[in-house]
């Protein structure tokens, strides 16, 4: 499924972020930057370690929560790595929303800064984080449209979404929204 905004492409797609072939690629990191499980995992398995060794050595303090930092791809088919950091589910009365939109925004800013004409991104805080998928798409649609709207760039803006109900939870917000 695909929309223009503001004659860029916004585009939602069921697969592998780690084997996107754009600029960048979005990673649901935790704060510490310390790898894990899911996206972040993945990320790390297909880099490799030259990734974690550069976010060592240029964000030792991490990332704060609603933020994100850029690093290179490693052995990946993008050129950079943006790593987001999206809230932990607590109910939606700890800033949740502004957070998660925080951290997109923030990616695409990043994007943007370093000449990045395409990027793909995960569905941040939806997995051990319990962010609800309904909203948290909602969230991150609704800021990459306004992005989209005040910049007029990345040209390219893909969710890759993992499975199935993720994507139905996308494609039902873009409806909504576009």
């Amino acid at each position: 499924m695909q929309v223009q905004v503001n004659g860029q492409t916004l585009e939602l797609s069921q697969g592998d972020v780690t084997r996107q072939e754009v600029d960048a690629i979005v990673n649901a990191a935790n704060s510490r930057l310390m790898g894990g499980g899911g996206v972040d995992g993945a990320i790390h398995r297909g880099g490799g370690p030259e990734i974690m060794a550069e976010t060592d050595a240029k964000y030792p303090d991490g990332c704060p929560t609603g933020s994100a930092v850029i690093s290179g791809a490693g052995n990946l088919p993008a050129r950079h790595v943006i790593h987001a950091v999206g809230p932990v589910w607590s109910g939606g009365n700890r800033g949740e929303p502004d957070l998660l939109a925080g951290a997109y925004r923030r990616c695409l800013e990043l994007a943007v800064e370093h000449d990045c004409r395409s990027i793909a991104f995960p569905s941040l805080s939806t997995g051990a984080y319990r962010y609800p998928i309904d909203q948290a798409a909602r969230i991150a649609l609704g800021t990459v449209i306004e992005f989209l709207n005040e910049y007029g760039q990345p040209s390219l803006v893909r969710f890759v979404l993992f499975d199935a109900g993720a994507y139905g939870a996308f494609a039902a917000a873009l409806e909504e929204l576009a």
